[in-house]
């Protein structure tokens, strides 16, 4: 089976992006592009942890409803979230009413305001974790890497929770560390020129390149 197919406009894409209505938009303005802003990648963070065990479409398809009920996932209120507020999002039918997932994005958010503190942003931590060329597999043939594994290992160390490697790599495919789009995907160039142009975010510590 070819790794791409053509869209409706003649253009090769990643196959997995034909498997539901949803996909195709985010393919091809989301998946990969760089990120640098705080809350978005918390955002994916949170949103990759509700993922486990589920599929991305059930999450993609409630993303609206998350964003609704997490405060657009502005980390310093959900870090001040009560056991009210947790109670609430658990009768959200909105959204996947996991406690230990929801639980855990109130965690994680608290987290967040911790190592801010020290890296000055949670952006300018994570892309230390952006791999060397040499070191990436061939797009979508690995489910893990040394990168995702010791940046997970990291954020447990730090009292992360649900950051398991297999979650962490599929937050960065998503958010851009890696361009995981199949070489003869359309959308790969425009990823590149996006990687090409994006300016990383310094932070205090060296990189782990």
């Amino acid at each position: 089976m070819n790794a791409t197919i053509v869209g409706h406009d003649g253009k090769p894409r990643c196959r997995w992006c034909s498997a539901a209505p949803e996909f195709l938009h985010y393919h091809d303005t989301e998946w990969g592009f760089p990120v640098s802003d705080d809350r978005r990648l918390f955002e994916k963070l949170s949103l990759e942890g509700f993922q486990s065990g589920l599929s991305w479409r059930t999450i993609l398809l409630k993303r609206e409803n998350f964003r609704e009920a997490f405060h657009n996932f502005d980390f310093d209120q959900i870090a001040r979230y009560t056991e009210r507020d947790l109670e609430r999002l658990l009768g959200d039918e909105g959204i996947v009413r996991h406690r230990g997932k929801i639980e855990a994005v109130i965690n994680n958010a608290q987290r967040v305001q911790e190592l801010i503190k020290r890296e000055g942003s949670l952006a300018a931590f994570i892309w230390r974790y952006e791999p060397d060329r040499s070191q990436l597999a061939k797009p979508q043939t690995a489910s893990t890497s040394v990168q995702s594994i010791a940046l997970s290992k990291e954020l447990k160390k730090q009292g992360w929770k649900f950051v398991g490697p297999t979650t962490v790599y599929a937050f960065m495919q998503a958010m851009g560390l890696i361009n995981d789009h199949f070489e003869d995907c359309a959308i790969r160039v425009e990823v590149e020129a996006a990687r090409e142009y994006f300016q990383r975010p310094v932070g205090g510590l060296a990189s782990l390149h």
